[in-house]
């Protein structure tokens, strides 16, 4: 099970912190990514971490504002946000891979276990 926190309202140019917390060891041995989502779109990559976390990957929308990162010891992969945009606006969601995570995997079909999601919404 997962659960996303740290969503929030700010204004443009603020930063935000989201934590994804796994229940037991399920992120260890998995890739973890971020997805967003706005309502009629489809959900949408934005970063990705390995299970060991030595690789990460970004959409180019957030590549150099947007950093996860990951602690096992917590079970908690966390994405900040910094220079957040009004575009950025989203409910944000994490997942835990399908397959065993030595790779980034970007597709929602790659992902089997998602959390609620936490919404960020982001004033101009």
């Amino acid at each position: 099970q997962l659960a996303e926190s740290g969503g929030g309202t700010v204004q443009a140019g603020a930063s935000l912190r989201l934590s994804c917390v796994a229940s037991g060891r399920a992120l260890n041995m998995h890739t973890t990514g971020w997805f967003r989502q706005t309502p009629g779109e489809e959900r949408e990559f934005v970063a990705c971490i390995t299970w060991n976390g030595d690789m990460t990957s970004y959409a180019d929308s957030v590549k150099g504002r947007f950093t996860i990162t990951k602690d096992n010891a917590k079970n908690t992969v966390y994405l900040q946000m910094n220079a957040l945009k009004p575009e950025d606006t989203a409910d944000y969601y994490c997942a835990k891979s399908r397959l065993f995570g030595d790779q980034c995997f970007r597709a929602v079909g790659d992902f089997d276990y998602w959390g609620r999601g936490t919404q960020v919404t982001v004033s101009s």
